[in-house]
């Protein structure tokens, strides 16, 4: 089997049941979320939501970044976003770990130096989850009625708790 043959084997079972043909790619539900990659993270199960419900913009630390910014722009103003949730999560490794813990974990997987790369660490989940809120609300493009919420997500629970 090559190296992706599962992948595209899956993807073709997907395939003969697949419904969102014709879409035309809004959010249905008028949802954005901004979360973590995290894998333990189903955004549109935690929610109800179901594919075509929601746009979702995932980073480590599931924080508010400038291309997040530009993906929440573009989703209120052209996909009928109305409702975005930033959603960052317990047990994350990027408020877990220091910037050189990171640095040194990567380096020693890489087998090479890589105390040069940024990984953004978060030191205060709560306060970070803060202030992308209120970046988020405050930006110009993102009109005062767009509805924006910040919540945590805990792992070993699946529940959300608003933090803002």
């Amino acid at each position: 089997m090559g190296d992706f043959d599962d992948l595209i084997e899956a993807n073709q079972r997907f395939a003969e049941s697949f419904t969102l043909s014709g879409f035309d790619g809004i959010a249905r539900a008028g949802v954005a979320i901004v979360t973590c990659m995290d894998s333990r993270i189903d955004p549109l199960g935690m929610l109800g939501l179901h594919p075509g419900d929601a746009k979702i913009f995932r980073n480590p630390g599931g924080r508010v970044t400038e291309s997040g910014l530009e993906a929440l722009v573009l989703g209120v103003h052209l996909l009928n976003v109305n409702r975005v949730l930033v959603i960052p999560h317990t047990r994350c490794a990027m408020a877990s770990s220091t910037e050189e813990e990171l640095r040194e974990k990567v380096g020693a997987s890489a087998g090479r130096d890589a105390h040069w790369q940024f990984f953004h660490v978060v030191r205060d989940q709560e306060e970070a989850l803060r202030q992308d809120v209120a970046m988020v609300r405050s930006h110009p493009l993102i009109p005062a009625e767009v509805l924006v919420g910040g919540f945590m997500y805990d792992v070993d629970s699946g529940l959300l708790r608003r933090v803002v």
